[in-house]
């Protein structure tokens, strides 16, 4: 089975809450222990100065904080690549490489865009007011985090898959105009997480300051529980589990059994105040172990400072030979390097390269050829060029690891020598 990269990031702009953990952290650290996958998780710094108004304590808090949680909820910073997004400078710029090839027209179509737009022309103000560069190109360092890493799939939530979409576009552009570098991720949606209520019932979000913190002490997480609004039905009159904000907390927590009976209860008549109890108690029993292992690390920064620098030298060590391939692939390439016209042409030439092409069969073929034109690898048929590209990459940034993932679906038709020269040109040469 090929190896598949996925990639998430939280950015560093509040305290973690519930709602974060059930729709991001929890999911994100069960899916690092799956196997087959090279996992990125990452600290989105750049990001949270969009959203944080100038607050640089703010940024560094939540770093901190958001940075322990995964740390508390089980992530395992030498299973997985974590890092903080401000260590890794190869990704701003690629963004600006990235921003060479994506057009306005597309950044225009973002929906944060477009909902600052459609707010300040319901207001009567300039279309674009208190609209930053930022906010405009925040979908262009998105795009650049993901493809950075060749990430195969991004978790996100529903309004996030129009980011992975502008990524792919972006990709496509990019290897368009200069070969095939970058996979094209795909959105990956967990139908099943869901989206928690906050104390007023409204989705938990710290726009409507209704979030209960996750590791809020044990008897403020009780009174804040205690404080959730329900309606006015009496000890013993039956309730509704639909539209219930208890009632959807308990489940995101509970298992099968434990969530029918509480719905047996409601059925029964139980008090608000016992079912926020049931609430509390169980919320608690998974997140106080955690509680204690974030306490010490909030304590202990230096701790999380040395494992994101880690992190950050695992991320660089695939981030700077591969800006170095981009650099080069657009033409920022050392003057002392310099061929002539002539030369340049028969490098090219004389330089292995990937062929991808469509048969009658409807599937996606590559082949690689040698500088004189000789039959190295042959591809089965792949059902998108999206595939057959994603393989391509896969082969030109790891060589022969790549081949041996690919097994089967791709064959070797030249002297194994020949093959292992063609492809370790283009760690050497990336063109």
């Amino acid at each position: 089975m090929s190896l598949q990269r996925v990639l998430t990031g939280i950015t560093t702009s509040g305290t973690p809450h519930l709602g974060n953990y059930v729709g991001a952290v929890r999911p994100t650290v069960r899916a690092s222990r799956e196997p087959n996958t090279q996992n990125f998780y990452f600290l989105a710094d750049y990001h949270a100065l969009i959203k944080t108004g100038g607050d640089p304590v703010r940024v560094q808090r939540s770093t901190l904080e958001i940075a322990a949680t995964w740390l508390a909820c089980g992530l395992d910073p030498d299973k997985v690549t974590f890092y903080r997004q401000s260590d890794i400078p190869e990704i701003p710029e690629l963004t600006w490489l990235l921003t060479c090839v994506t057009g306005k027209g597309l950044l225009n179509r973002a929906h944060a865009y477009k909902a600052s737009v459609d707010k300040n022309n319901a207001a009567g103000e300039d279309p674009d007011a208190g609209v930053t560069a930022g906010l405009f190109m925040y979908p262009v360092l998105m795009a650049a985090d993901i493809l950075m890493f060749n990430a195969h799939q991004v978790p996100v939530g529903r309004d996030q898959i129009q980011h992975i979409e502008m990524a792919r576009d972006i990709a496509s552009s990019f290897n368009h105009l200069y070969g095939e570098h970058f996979t094209l991720p795909e959105a990956v949606i967990e139908e099943h997480v869901a989206t928690l209520p906050g104390l007023d019932g409204r989705k938990m979000s710290k726009s409507y300051d209704n979030t209960i913190p996750l590791f809020a002490p044990k008897e403020q997480l009780r009174k804040l529980i205690m404080g959730i609004l329900t309606d006015s039905r009496a000890p013993g009159e039956p309730k509704d589990t639909e539209g219930s904000a208890l009632f959807q907390l308990y489940q995101a927590f509970a298992s099968a059994d434990e969530t029918a009976a509480l719905a047996k209860a409601y059925a029964d008549g139980i008090a608000w105040g016992e079912a926020k109890q049931v609430l509390f108690e169980r919320l608690d029993r998974e997140i106080a172990p955690m509680r204690e292992i974030y306490d010490q690390l909030i304590q202990d920064p230096a701790r999380i400072e040395k494992t994101l620098k880690a992190g950050a030298e695992k991320a660089r060590a695939i981030a700077t030979p591969f800006t170095a391939r981009l650099r080069h692939a657009v033409g920022l390439r050392p003057l002392d390097q310099m061929a002539t016209q002539k030369s340049a042409k028969a490098a090219k030439v004389a330089a292995p390269s990937f062929k991808q092409y469509r048969e009658k069969d409807g599937q996606f073929y590559f082949k690689l050829v040698d500088a004189q034109g000789e039959l190295l690898l042959q591809s089965e048929g792949f059902p998108s060029p999206r595939d057959a590209g994603q393989a391509i990459a896969d082969l030109q940034q790891r060589g022969e690891p790549g081949l041996a993932t690919l097994g089967e679906r791709v064959k070797v038709v030249g002297e194994r020598a020949k093959v292992t020269d063609a492809l370790r040109f283009f760690a050497q040469n990336p063109l």
